[in-house]
């Protein structure tokens, strides 16, 4: 399926082109199809999605064909409702990567601190649930965000599924963020998913790697692509409450750049599974 937030980001966008190239204000176009001035500003805000609406605009442009089959079918898949939806409580943000990962054909993504959650187990999961507890409330229950992880991961080895590259900087394997024999357990997980895998590739970022000039991220965040050109490339930048979420071309670029410096600088796929099995052999002593 597609990504029905990314559809919508695109539906508001064909909207907003519609009315301009139809001379239409706000306000005249709201009272064309009997609807208020908010409700337009919220179907080009894409924050809300009525097909009713939609097919309104459509006749008061005076759209028909083609045009008018494309947009409607951009519409119907942002209206779609994926799985993610009857699991409210695996929390707002994993539903949100879940529904852009549904339709991406490439994700790239860089992680500082933790294992990314499409390569982390159940038990590794609910050790970061517990300990998200301790700094204040959460949303969602430890089991319902490893079932959540455990949903978003099948998608990856879908004939169809998306491409995905990761940078993992070496605090986020080096440093405890799980007991040890869960991170143990977690590590090797990650170092069999990504060992020959012709879609996947894992990269760790040594500590005393130099990058070029210098460029240094200052969070997390992943990109994501889509196969219609028409839909916009979405970053989203990981914060303590939220993710941030970029589609502007100038914004994306800088990240897509600063992504092509981290993975040159960082160990190749061989070397980088190597270093995971050590580190869990060491755990393993240790423990």
């Amino acid at each position: 399926m597609n990504s029905p937030y990314v559809r919508r980001l695109r539906l508001a966008r064909e909207l907003v082109e519609l009315r301009k190239e139809s001379g239409l204000t706000h306000e005249q176009l709201a009272q064309k199809i009997g609807q208020s001035r908010a409700q337009i500003s919220r179907l080009e805000n894409g924050h809300v999605v009525d097909l009713n609406d939609v097919m309104r605009i459509l006749e008061a442009c005076g759209v028909v064909d083609d045009r008018w089959t494309a947009v409607m079918t951009i519409a119907r898949e942002a209206a779609e409702r994926g799985w993610w939806e009857s699991n409210k409580a695996m929390g707002a943000r994993q539903a949100l990567s879940a529904n852009l990962e549904a339709g991406a054909v490439s994700i790239r993504e860089f992680q500082m601190i933790f294992i990314p959650g499409l390569l982390q187990t159940p038990e590794f999961a609910r050790a970061r649930v517990d300990a998200e507890r301790t700094l204040g409330p959460v949303d969602y229950s430890a089991d319902r965000a490893a079932a959540g992880r455990l949903g978003r991961q099948p998608m990856l080895r879908r004939p169809a599924g998306p491409t995905y590259h990761v940078v993992i900087d070496e605090l986020a394997i080096r440093r405890a963020t799980a007991p040890p024999e869960v991170l143990r357990a977690q590590l090797l997980h990650m170092a069999a998913t990504v060992n020959g895998s012709p879609k996947m590739t894992a990269q760790v970022l040594p500590v005393t790697a130099p990058s070029e000039a210098y460029g240094t991220p200052r969070s997390a965040f992943s990109i994501y692509t889509f196969a219609d050109p028409g839909d916009p490339t979405v970053v989203t930048v990981d914060t303590v409450t939220d993710d941030l979420l970029l589609t502007e071309v100038e914004d994306v670029r800088r990240y897509a750049d600063l992504f092509g410096r981290l993975r040159q600088a960082a160990m190749p796929t061989e070397e980088s599974i190597e270093l995971l099995i050590e580190i869990a052999r060491d755990l393993a002593v240790r423990s």
